[in-house]
């Protein structure tokens, strides 16, 4: 039974009704299936009825599954009532096998009786000048879909599952007061909600590190999540935190990839941005909890493959094109940032009832099972920039690039570029100093000569407070991108001429980059072709991208092989990155001890990690910053210099340090960047002599 006490009846918002006059009755909205009439009972077909109960889109949408090998047919028809119990509309959408339903229109009959095994469904397909084909279907549930939630949490992350609607005074003045779980919003939304396995991990050890990294996340979900599994599935993890070692500005992480499926997980930092009221709230207490509430639900709509409010049609047609979708910055969804809307978090709360937009339902209850289940199609599949939105007098210039005289790469070398955003306008703009860092806002498309375009997926897509930044006239924001792999798998990888292209969306401005030309050299020999059937995997691409794992094994040894055989090749130096960071400080992992969940902190080995990045970082400073490019470059230099540091070598760091300066000067790299280096070295402390 649902948390909240209500029945078989809670999606729509009925009670339990009782036979006679002046009761309800029951809702037509639900499930209808039709069986084949042999062992197993097989379903062939399916019909879902939206028509009446909570939030009603007078929609039905179906599926026709052949009997025999083959491939079904999806159909969405918008309906109108015709009579007591009747609905009649045009089909507007097939999906699969579209020559087995040539007909156009649908009228639906439902039998409604207060017991569910005698309810049914009659729908009657006709038009297109086909003859009319009527089949009778069984009631099968009062919700459209089924999925299961995982919640797992580490001690002290205070998750925030349920709230109490009416517990902040910022609110809709007709809000219901209620007990108001994750479960319950999602059954509101159309699905059968289960929940299992929640587990409470113990906090690392007193004195370990008490962040999460990306690289722990991912392998605590693989190593951690009971349904883990290479497959499409209904089922989700969510897992709580306090903080990711990014700081207070991330809220939360989608992974959008595990294994080849995607969207099948979230993390929640229950300590970052989300946790800190405004000054002067009205109950701050239930401002926080609401605000985490707010953000599991928003992370976990990305889940069920739904984007933002706003990027519906980003940049223009971005959204699934299954529907003519609307870019709505007003909207009162939990798929809109409370600040995006005019008049802010006050205004949006004072609108915001706990739900999904109506083109979010339709995609959630009717869209085709593979753009909305976890595993399945891509996280916001068919994006692309067709006819951008570009101004004649743009504000900002877009400029993606690589670090090097041309931009040509080594086989088996991860290709990494830069995206560079200039105030070109005369006047200083505010914007947000993470612009480029999410892909939000950021198309990245990616095409081989003589091959289709593809999106550049990232692995994983962050929930980032808002940081308004004053831009000036001139001023630049940068941003190192690994171009190399993502939830496409590795789409810089194969020999040959590739075209990259990015384009920005900005205050209703698509800002459109240069088109960058760069090649990928041919192997050098049988050695190279035979490493790239194990380096082009899905796990190597997400160790790199990770910066290491504790948990792929596999992958891990395909690095230390290409570390090896392809020492002082640019390869070498993203493997031994990868494995040196993450041996050099300790690591966390979600672990079974005596049948309970645990958390295990693996000790850093500052051998390995000193072997590894002297080698990938200090020997050959100068191909290191040509591969890494100068952003990653320094990133990771300066991260090496603080584990060496706080390992209680101060003249190595100074070292490293000063390598990275002098490496960033010699390759002209801006005044402003080495300036940064020369600050953390005055900040280090002098060794004892």
């Amino acid at each position: 039974m649902p948390d909240d006490g209500i029945a078989v009846f809670e999606p729509i918002d009925l009670p339990i009704p009782l036979p006679g006059p002046g009761f309800p009755v029951p809702a037509a909205s639900g499930l209808y299936v039709r069986r084949l009439a042999v062992p197993f009972a097989r379903v062939i077909e399916e019909v879902r009825l939206d028509v009446d109960g909570r939030y009603p889109q007078m929609t039905a949408s179906g599926v026709i599954r052949p009997v025999g090998p083959g491939v079904p047919v999806h159909w969405i028809a918008k309906l109108r009532l015709a009579a007591p119990n009747t609905w009649k509309g045009g089909i507007w959408y097939k999906n699969g096998n579209v020559l087995a339903l040539p007909q156009t229109n649908v009228v639906i009959v439902a039998t409604r009786n207060i017991i569910p095994a005698n309810r049914s469904l009659r729908i009657s397909f006709s038009g297109g000048g086909r003859p009319e084909v009527t089949r009778d279907l069984s009631f099968e549930s009062s919700y459209f879909r089924k999925v299961e939630f995982e919640f797992d949490s580490v001690e002290g992350a205070n998750p925030v599952t349920s709230i109490a609607t009416c517990a902040h005074p910022n609110r809709p003045a007709n809000m219901a007061c209620e007990k108001l779980s994750i479960e319950t919003v999602f059954r509101r939304a159309g699905f059968e909600v289960s929940r299992s396995g929640d587990n409470v991990m113990p906090g690392p050890a007193p004195g370990a590190d008490a962040v999460w990294s990306d690289q722990e996340m991912h392998d605590a979900m693989q190593a951690q999540w009971s349904r883990f599994a290479n497959r499409p599935q209904w089922a989700m993890w969510v897992f709580w935190a306090a903080l990711h070692e990014m700081g207070a500005g991330l809220g939360g992480i989608m992974f959008d990839s595990i294994g080849p499926n995607h969207r099948q997980g979230t993390a929640i930092f229950t300590e970052s941005f989300i946790g800190v009221p405004p000054r002067n709230d009205a109950n701050p207490a239930a401002w926080v909890e609401r605000m985490r509430f707010w953000t599991a639900v928003h992370e976990m709509g990305h889940g069920f493959n739904l984007a933002h409010s706003w990027q519906k049609q980003h940049p223009p047609e971005w959204g699934n094109s299954w529907i003519p979708l609307v870019n709505d910055r007003e909207a009162r969804s939990f798929m809109n940032y409370p600040d995006n809307v005019a008049g802010g978090q006050t205004a949006f709360f004072a609108d915001f009832a706990f739900r999904f937009n109506d083109q979010e339902l339709l995609f959630m209850r009717h869209a085709p099972e593979s753009f909305v289940q976890m595993g399945n199609a891509d996280w916001f599949e068919d994006h692309g920039f067709r006819e951008a939105a570009v101004s004649p007098e743009p504000t900002l210039a877009l400029e993606v690039r690589v670090n090097r005289q041309r931009p040509v790469f080594e086989f088996l070398e991860a290709a990494m570029a830069e995206l560079k955003v200039t105030n070109i306008g005369g006047r200083p703009l505010i914007v947000d100093s993470g612009i480029l860092a999410t892909s939000h806002d950021l198309t990245l498309i990616i095409q081989r000569d003589g091959r289709p375009a593809r999106q550049w997926r990232p692995f994983a897509t962050y929930c980032l407070a808002e940081d308004p930044i004053v831009l000036a006239p001139g001023q630049s924001l940068y941003q190192a991108v690994f171009l190399g792999a993502g939830t496409n798998g590795w789409d810089l990888a194969e020999p040959g001429n590739y075209l990259v292209q990015a384009c920005l969306s900005f205050g209703g401005e698509d800002i459109v980059s240069n088109p960058m030309r760069l090649r990928i050299l041919p192997p050098r020999g049988y050695e190279e072709e035979r490493l790239a059937q194990d380096v082009f995997s899905d796990g190597v691409g997400r160790v790199l991208a990770f910066d290491g794992s504790r948990v792929l094994g596999g992958a891990v040894d395909t690095l230390l092989e290409v570390s090896e055989r392809l020492a002082g090749r640019p390869a070498a130096h993203h493997a031994e990155v990868a494995i040196g960071l993450a041996a050099g400080r300790p690591s966390k992992l979600l672990v079974e001890r005596d049948g309970a969940p645990a958390i295990q902190v693996s000790s850093a080995d500052m051998r390995e990690a000193r072997q590894r990045l002297d080698s990938a970082l200090v020997a050959n400073s100068g191909q290191a910053a040509e591969t890494l490019g100068h952003i990653e470059y320094a990133y990771y230099a300066d991260r090496y210099a603080g584990m060496l540091a706080g390992a209680g070598e101060p003249e190595a760091a100074r070292d490293t340090l000063v390598t990275l300066g002098k490496t960033l000067t010699r390759r002209g790299v801006p005044g402003s960047i080495t300036d940064r280096v020369t600050g953390r070295l005055a900040s280090l402390p002098v060794a004892a002599r």
